[in-house]
């Protein structure tokens, strides 16, 4: 096998399935607009993270260590647009009277892993880590793209699900803006956890 393939497995999955900012994003989707309707943008957030692990795979590793200033102005646009997305979330509300427009689609998820700091230091962990001595790039790239890719799909639904089941429970409650401004701090939380803190949570 190009990688260790039960000790990739293990670790995508509980770096997928922890929070994160896209999983904090998928959880306020979530509970913003209902699973259904989420589904486009989990599904643009589960190809996104592809986006990274192929150029990762052929090469951008060493870009990064050639031109340090292209990365760290990436870093900063990723908090900045994580921030935007929390910022929706803390001003979204549950009345069913009044439409807060169309929930984010397939392109804005796609964005969200590229963006995502925590996304680029788990896949080159996964490149740096589980790759067995003499793989080809292509077929560990191949393999680490497989594993993340199932391990998304079966996760990430699951966090947008679970942002649906607790707006089910605060629908017009009290509850409701404290819940959404919360989903906003952790969103804008984790993802300054991961500018300045480490991990490598989705």
């Amino acid at each position: 096998m190009p990688v260790e393939l039960i000790a990739l497995t293990l670790f995508a999955l509980s770096q997928i399935g922890t929070p994160g900012p896209a999983n904090m994003a998928l959880l306020a989707t979530g509970a913003g607009y209902g699973l259904r309707r989420a589904l486009p943008f989990v599904a643009g957030v589960v190809v996104g993270k592809q986006l990274i692990i192929w150029p990762l795979g052929f090469g951008l590793m060493q870009l990064a260590q050639s031109a340090p200033g292209v990365f760290l102005a990436m870093k900063y646009i990723s908090a900045g647009y994580i921030v935007y997305l929390a910022w929706r979330v803390a001003n979204m509300r549950l009345n069913p009277d009044r439409s807060d427009g169309p929930p984010p689609g397939f392109l804005a998820g796609l964005i969200v892993h590229p963006l995502n700091p925590k996304a680029w230091g788990m896949i080159t962990a996964a490149f740096t880590s589980f790759v067995a001595p003499g793989s080809t790039a292509f077929a560990a790239t191949v393999s680490i793209a497989a594993v993340l890719l199932l391990c998304q799909t079966l996760l990430h639904p699951i966090w947008a699900g679970a942002g649906q089941l607790i707006a089910a429970t605060i629908q017009g409650t009290r509850a409701e803006r404290f819940v959404f401004l919360m989903l906003s701090f952790l969103t804008v939380a984790t993802v300054f956890y991961a500018l300045f803190g480490g991990g490598g949570a989705s």
